[in-house]
């Protein structure tokens, strides 16, 4: 037996349709046999009825020997021949013996059932051909004195048999055509799916610029091409961005490999004095913490950018998390005479994960650091209105430009590293800002004003 799940899915197409297709016909045959037989048994049974009443109209008897005398109906045609609708009719006697009989039956006689098949029509054969017939006792004063049998051939009922013969042999067939129609259609209705095979064949790592054409229908297949090329798109843009930052790691982390080992050479091309030494130590260990950060916050983000947002769901308190990355960050705040001013309505309280915001706060803070002027100021907010928390951290240092808007939380972008080469930094920390606000649902806005402020603003839903 062969499988279904064998079948291709062409084929199981057709086959479910012909499987339902094979119930409803077989329905329909069966209704039309079933109409057409007891259509053809109600019209014999009527005829044979209508004979039996006017034969009985016809009979009568001698009321002293109780016989039957008078048949009028002998001489009609139906009664001499059995080529043409013929009916017969036989008449016994309340022993059973003939009385008489209708010329066509010659040297037949017809069967006379016992009493329990009074009215009832039965089937019977005559010389071999199927007849319906009918008897009923015939009375005279509500006493038995004969029966009157009459019977008709039924080879009318021939057309029920012709019939049921006909739809067993076309059932079949017609399933047949339906199979090699619905395959047929089927092929086509599927088209597209076997282009979306032949053309996902030929994406692979190497080639994922490919794309499924998409159906002339808006139908489900071109709903199914559409997202998968938007799943090949996201693909395509995740590999590249792997590609990217890849290389861009790889540059960052060369970068202040080479200048150690630049330093080093040059220390080891001639003595030098002990300041000169420490001078050139001093400046290989801050590279190294450089890099050593560098490689955390790399970490960091490869970490988070795989994360979904299952982050750890915690009450924290937003003054003290605020004022403690103050804390950590007061000697480079007074390096650069800083002036910091907080405004808090009220204690403030989220639901979040403390660690990541932490994260979120000292990024933006340090940023607004580096970024600021000497002798500048930097205002943090913190307010809550209708169950809604905001966050603002605003800075007076070098802004940002309208076009660089949109760059800054990309992996590796730092702004005016040529203007401003003295401060230091590997364009990471807004990147990891971004994503993680994205893991707890927080709504960063950037407004900045070129040379002259940038604010961060933090929506908490």
């Amino acid at each position: 037996m062969i499988k279904y799940f064998n079948f291709s899915f062409k084929n199981r197409i057709a086959f479910n349709y012909i499987v339902s297709s094979a119930v409803f016909i077989a329905l329909v045959f069966i209704a039309i046999f079933q109409v057409v037989k007891f259509s053809v048994n109600e019209h014999i049974n009527d005829e044979v009825y209508e004979e039996l009443i006017k034969h009985l109209d016809d009979v009568t008897t001698d009321e002293n020997e109780t016989y039957l005398i008078q048949v009028d109906q002998w001489k009609a045609r139906e009664h001499n021949s059995i080529s043409v609708n013929p009916v017969f009719v036989q008449f016994y006697d309340n022993n059973g013996e003939t009385i008489d009989k209708s010329p066509n039956l010659k040297e037949i006689d017809l069967v006379l059932f016992d009493r329990s098949k009074n009215d009832v029509f039965v089937n019977s054969e005559l010389n071999s051909i199927p007849i319906r017939q009918i008897q009923r006792p015939i009375l005279n004063q509500n006493k038995v004195v004969g029966f009157i049998v009459v019977a008709m051939s039924m080879e009318d009922f021939e057309i029920v048999l012709i019939l049921k013969n006909i739809l067993l042999i076309t059932f079949p067939l017609i399933l047949f055509l339906l199979f090699l129609m619905a395959r047929f259609f089927a092929g086509r209705s599927i088209k597209p799916v076997q282009t979306i095979i032949e053309t996902s064949n030929q994406i692979t790592k190497d080639n994922l610029k490919t794309r499924i054409p998409l159906p002339q229908n808006k139908d489900e297949l071109f709903v199914l091409s559409e997202n998968i090329n938007s799943l090949l798109n996201r693909i395509e843009n995740a590999v590249d961005r792997e590609k990217q930052f890849t290389s861009d790691a790889s540059h960052e982390l060369r970068t202040p490999l080479a200048v150690i080992k630049g330093t080093m050479e040059v220390l080891i091309r001639k003595p030098r004095n002990e300041a000169e030494y420490k001078e050139k130590i001093r400046f290989c260990i801050d590279e190294i913490d450089r890099l050593n950060t560098m490689v955390d916050q790399l970490l960091l983000l490869a970490r988070f950018e795989n994360q979904k947002s299952n982050s750890k769901k915690e009450i924290v308190y937003l003054n003290a998390l605020v004022l403690d990355t103050l804390s950590r960050y007061s000697d480079k705040i007074e390096a650069k005479k800083i002036t910091v001013i907080t405004h808090f309505d009220d204690d403030i309280y989220v639901e979040s994960d403390n660690y990541l915001l932490s994260i979120i706060i000292e990024n933006l803070i340090s940023n607004a650091i580096k970024y600021n002027k000497h002798n500048g100021h930097i205002t943090i907010k913190l307010s809550s209105a209708s169950g809604h928390i905001l966050l603002s951290i605003e800075d007076s240092g070098i802004g940002i430009s309208d076009e660089n808007m949109e760059k800054i939380f990309l992996p590796f972008y730092r702004l005016h590293s040529t203007e401003y080469p003295s401060i230091k930094g590997n364009g990471i920390g807004l990147s990891i800002v971004k994503r993680l606000c994205d893991i707890l649902n927080i709504k960063i806005v950037v407004k900045s004003k070129l040379n002259n402020s940038t604010t961060f603003l933090l929506h908490f839903n």
